[in-house]
């Protein structure tokens, strides 16, 4: 499979590629080094899937050439349904296949001094920014070849830094559009949350375009340093074409706190890594995760947080439903490490099955290496309460109606979390499409 990679996209074409791009040298060099030692390194292991077979590195297109939009007036249906606010008081960012091609920024982000922009304009402007936490201590370029893929191909995403004691009141939002049959995408995401700063982060992927055979290599880098807060929420909607990775980690020092409040709803097959490790004393994790197996896709999600602070504190919840012949797999660790006393790790994953060829599979574990903590998990895997449905159905509420209302109620603790109406919408919209 990697040879097959290497021969179409190979170390001079990086480096032309990145040079194109306008990239400092730092950067370039990563992207060779990444190169090479994706030769030599393994996929990442995933608990119960076997994903040897799946397709990670075999594309024709590295960059797809996609026109701008004109105006936020231009944007497809689909786009504008998940903006609420207007043009003016807006902090968001459009990228339509590999190209960026919208940026609104409110005039408090501006006068504040937060940067928020594409992933290439921060290479050539924040550069030494950029170089200081890109791919350094949350996710690292040889862990795994699906990472170092990632490096060596980066081609679009996002940098957003929030400066020190800066509180954002009002969220910001990346839409990435996926509308073009060829297109491939390796997306980064960075947010930089210096001391005492907050900030919420909503991020959607779309695709308007079935695909077959696309490569989708998603990391996302949180840092959330003493005292920050940061909300980060995402609906992941992509067609069944599309193989994902996607690797969500974050960082949390001293008192800092992450929340994750994610959508998964591709429908195509799917490892996903959510990983918190709350560094600091006093630090926090939150990660709720829903998701809706359909077809015969494959979805494989492992949610992690590691305490190594004092003091520190996690909550896991993830909500599945699965229909038809999809299989989901859950897996929750809660990991407490030596020194980390008097932390709590707190989890919950359960799963819905619709139909009797769906397969689901909730694995909650427990790693504590500290004696004085608390730490608790609860695992289900069931089909739809028969007494909840007798109750609505005693109420003159039809069988499919009082089915799709034990649903919604199912998944609503983590759809309710997303902080943005538009997406939240889209969520439940796709959610009712999925459980039809």
């Amino acid at each position: 499979m990697t040879t097959e990679l290497i021969n179409s996209f190979g170390k001079e074409y990086i480096s032309s590629f990145s040079k194109e791009m306008g990239e400092p040298a730092w950067l370039t060099e990563l992207r060779i080094n990444a190169f090479e030692t994706a030769e030599n390194t393994p996929l990442p292991f995933v608990d119960k899937t076997n994903i040897d077979k799946w397709n990670f590195t075999q594309f024709e297109k590295h960059i797809v050439k996609s026109e701008d939009f004109s105006s936020f007036d231009h944007l497809p249906e689909e786009v504008k349904a998940l903006i609420n606010v207007s043009e003016s008081n807006q902090s968001l960012y459009i990228q339509r296949n590999n190209r960026p091609t919208l940026l609104s920024l409110t005039k408090e982000m501006q006068d504040k001094g937060v940067i928020f922009t594409d992933i290439f304009t921060a290479a050539r402007e924040h550069g030494e920014l950029l170089q200081k936490y890109l791919m350094k201590d949350c996710v690292k370029v040889d862990e795994n070849k699906l990472t170092a893929l990632h490096a060596a191909f980066v081609n679009g995403g996002v940098f957003l830094y929030i400066p020190k004691n800066v509180e954002l009141t009002e969220p910001i939002q990346a839409v990435f559009l996926h509308d073009d049959a060829e297109a491939n995408l390796f997306n980064h995401v960075l947010i930089v949350a210096e001391a005492n700063s907050s900030v919420t982060y909503v991020e959607n992927y779309i695709s308007t375009v079935a695909s077959t055979g696309n490569v989708f290599n998603l990391v996302t880098e949180v840092i959330a340093n003493d005292n920050a807060k940061v909300q980060y929420g995402a609906v992941d909607n992509l067609s069944e074409g599309v193989t994902t990775y996607v690797n969500r980690r974050g960082n949390a020092a001293r008192d800092a706190k992450i929340g994750w409040s994610l959508g998964m709803m591709n429908e195509g097959n799917t490892v996903s890594d959510n990983t918190t490790n709350l560094l600091g004393d006093g630090s926090y994790g939150d990660a709720k995760a829903v998701v809706v197996g359909t077809g015969e896709q494959i979805q494989n999600f492992t949610t992690k947080i590691t305490h190594f602070g004092r003091n520190s504190a996690a909550n896991i919840l993830s909500r599945g439903v699965l229909q038809e012949g999809s299989t989901a797999i859950f897996n929750g660790i809660g990991k407490i490490e030596h020194g980390a006393s008097k932390s709590d790790a707190q989890q919950e994953s359960r799963l819905l099955m619709l139909s009797e060829k769906a397969r689901g599979d909730a694995n909650p574990i427990l790693l504590i290496d500290e004696d004085d903590v608390t730490a608790g998990h609860a695992a289900s895997v069931g089909r739809v309460d028969q007494s909840q449905l007798y109750y609505l159905m005693s109420r003159g509420i039809s069988k499919k109606e009082a089915e799709r209302l034990i649903i919604h109620g199912f998944l609503a603790p983590v759809v309710n979390e997303l902080p943005i109406e538009g997406v939240k919408q889209q969520l439940v919209e796709v959610i009712e499409r999925k459980v039809k």
